[in-house]
């Protein structure tokens, strides 16, 4: 959830046939979203050889990849729901001393150390699946930034060190 900024009913619902790999990378492809959108989702590099791990050494071959083990060391046929999943998340954070997290603020997480790094705000909005730009932005808490305006550096102008540049025009 924190890696590929999924929701608890897209984690529930991942099978092994949505890991592919696709441009030479691992991917969750054609995930059925909330609205019913669909997206392919770019798995990163430590995340694919995690599950990896998982699914081999848990003999994994085909339908949902996160299921329960027993007391016993059985791995359950069933995968998890969206209510498990929370549970999971929330003992999980628990026992990290992260106080009240919730698997949500995992995929806001990833947004915003995903645009901390650089990342393209449309490149997060097609990895979130938001239809509208405006809720990546909420996601992201963004604020325009007027001291260091984005347009100021796209090399249109006359040259900012001669005397010429150094005034501002009366009008834009």
């Amino acid at each position: 959830m924190l890696g590929c900024g999924l929701r608890r009913a897209e984690v529930a619902g991942l099978v092994i046939q949505d890991l592919q790999q696709r441009e030479e990378h691992w991917v969750f492809a054609d995930l059925l979203g909330k609205g019913g959108h669909v997206r392919t989702v770019p798995v990163p590099f430590w995340i694919a050889a995690a599950l990896h791990t998982w699914m081999a050494e848990a003999n994994i071959a085909d339908g949902p990849i996160f299921r329960a083990i027993n007391k016993a060391g059985r791995i359950a046929a069933r995968g998890f729901s969206p209510k498990v999943i929370w549970g999971v998340v929330k003992q999980a954070c628990s026992a990290c001393n992260l106080g009240n997290v919730a698997p949500h603020d995992l995929r806001r997480t990833c947004a915003r150390l995903c645009h901390e790094r650089g990342g393209e705000l449309e490149q997060i909005q097609f990895l979130l699946g938001h239809v509208s730009v405006q809720t990546t932005e909420r996601y992201l808490g963004c604020k325009q930034r007027l001291r260091n305006a984005v347009n100021d550096s796209i090399g249109i102008g006359p040259d900012p060190l001669s005397p010429a540049g150094s005034t501002p025009p009366a009008v834009a």
